[in-house]
This record gives C-alpha cells, sequence and structure tokens, in this order.
C-alpha cells in the first residue's frame, strides 16, 4: 500500500476493482456500500477530476463509461471540505470543481405534504427533495443564483440551469423569520432562494 502523500500504486484498474467489491459490501450487493462507517488510511491522491458539468476526468481524460462513474460515485466521500473514493481498506483524494453530482432532470409529485420535487442526478440517483434532502442557493459569479441540492451525507449535486429556470416559475413569497423570501416549496419545507423585494425589483 502507498504511503501517505503517494499516488496509489493499483492505478484506475485496481480502483476499479476494489470499487466492485465495495459495492459488494453494500446490503444485499445492491445498495450503496455504507462508506459512512469506513475510516481507513489515506493512500494518497489519485490524478481523478470531477468537473463543473459532471464529467470525470482520470489523468486528463474524460471516463467515458457510465456503469464506471457510477460505480465511482457509490464510493465516494467529503470530508473536512475534501472529497475521496473510499473503501474498507484505502482512501484517496480526488479534486471536485464544484459539485461533485448534477441535478439533470426535476419530477413534481406529491406526498401527504403536498407538492414533492424529485430529482434525478447524472449518476441515475434519485433525491426526494425534503428536510433531510435541502435545496440551498449560492450567489452565481453573474450576479444570479446557483441551486444545489442535498444527495447524501455532505455530498450535493449542482442544478442545472434549467432546471433552476423552473424552480423559478413554480417559486412563491413566505415570510421567513420576520422577512418576506421568494422560494420554493417542496414536502412542506420552504426553501427560499432571495429576498422577495429584491426578486421583484430585477422583474
Amino acid at each position: 500500500m502507498a504511503k501517505q502523500g503517494q499516488i496509489p500504486h493499483q492505478g484506475l484498474e485496481g480502483l476499479t476493482a476494489a470499487a466492485r467489491d465495495a459495492a459488494d459490501a453494500g446490503p444485499g450487493g445492491k445498495a450503496l456500500p455504507p462508506v459512512h462507517l469506513w475510516n481507513p488510511p489515506f493512500c494518497g491522491d489519485l490524478d481523478m477530476r470531477i468537473a463543473g458539468d459532471g464529467t470525470w476526468f482520470y489523468m486528463g481524460t474524460p471516463i467515458g463509461r457510465p456503469a464506471l462513474v457510477r460505480l465511482f460515485s457509490t464510493i465516494l466521500k467529503r470530508e473536512d471540505g475534501k472529497h475521496f473514493l473510499v473503501t474498507p481498506v484505502e482512501k484517496v483524494g480526488i479534486r471536485v470543481d464544484d459539485a461533485p453530482f448534477l441535478a439533470v432532470e426535476m419530477l413534481k409529485d406529491s406526498d401527504s405534504q403536498g407538492r414533492l420535487l424529485r430529482f434525478r442526478t447524472n449518476v441515475d440517483d434519485w433525491v426526494a427533495c425534503d428536510a433531510a434532502h435541502r435545496l440551498r442557493f449560492t450567489a452565481a459569479a453573474d450576479g444570479g443564483l446557483t441551486p444545489y441540492v442535498h444527495v447524501r451525507a455532505d455530498l450535493w449535486a449542482k442544478v442545472t440551469r434549467a432546471i433552476y429556470y423552473d424552480l423559478v416559475d413554480m417559486g412563491e413569497e413566505r415570510v421567513v423569520d420576520g422577512r418576506p423570501m421568494f422560494g420554493v416549496a417542496s414536502s412542506g419545507e420552504f426553501f427560499a432562494m432571495a429576498d422577495a423585494e429584491q426578486v421583484r425589483a430585477a422583474l
């Protein structure tokens, strides 16, 4: 095993095999592996990057196999602001430009609380937007807002611009902590986007 700070010697092939073994460690071999329970030694950084558009790169080359990207996504973990691929026996660091996932589809459904928004990520995870999987909005470089939806643990998906516009279209005003806010509701929760007066002024 590589010493701390060194690149793991097994490369992509060995990591793929380890990821498959880790995936089999999930309940029934089908559910997501319990990476939150694993705390293996750090084995160095891997030349792997997740770009802002959700594309995964290895040594500067896009990983063109969706099944492989999906596999790696199941062993992804975030600790202290950094992202890692984790198996029961090793942990390697990777770079993430923005969020590790991209929310590429949204469905409007309903539950006992009313409207329920469900998001599909670029690795085909479905996330129901509720108190445990919240929407957050951050200021974008162009002066607008960038929405993110919580997927699991400390991992988030950036919502595509097209879906963001759909969220704005279904937005409404509510008073939050004494202030009128503009936002969107899902599963009985209200996720504020911005100050309502600022939104009105921009229209």
